[in-house]
């Protein structure tokens, strides 16, 4: 069983950045694929980055390449989403979440992910 926090959501100004945290519990942390989703009110939760457990290999959603950037820190047992560059419609709330069956590959699909944290919301003013 893996837990997960999230945390660095809050307000900032169209262009500007945020750094989310997502912390676990666990002593195999390395063995997780870990994946960040977002999910606006009334809408699907959707992919937005993965990361493999090494850190090897990352994949990023087409509306969030070259301003997002996904990283880990096994050391800490923390994943991590830079913001760059954002704007309103980055406005929802972000999931991190670990999936347990293959750390050597990323992860597209929520339904390939087991564990999900608890959310944090993020709001650009324009």
């Amino acid at each position: 069983q893996v837990q997960l926090a999230e945390s660095g959501g809050g307000l900032v100004q169209a262009g500007g950045s945020l750094r989310l945290s997502c912390a676990a519990s666990g002593r195999t942390f390395s063995m997780y694929t870990m994946g960040w989703f977002r999910q606006a009110p009334g809408k699907e939760r959707e992919f937005v980055a993965s990361i493999t457990g090494t850190g090897s290999s990352t994949y990023y959603a087409e509306s969030v390449k070259g301003r997002f950037t996904i990283s880990r820190d096994n050391t800490k047992n923390t994943i991590f989403l830079q913001m760059n560059s954002l704007k309103s419609e980055d406005s929802v709330v972000y999931y991190c979440a670990a999936d347990k069956n293959q750390p050597w590959l990323v992860a597209l699909t929520k339904d390939e992910y087991d564990y999900w944290g608890q959310g944090t919301q993020v709001t650009v003013s324009s």
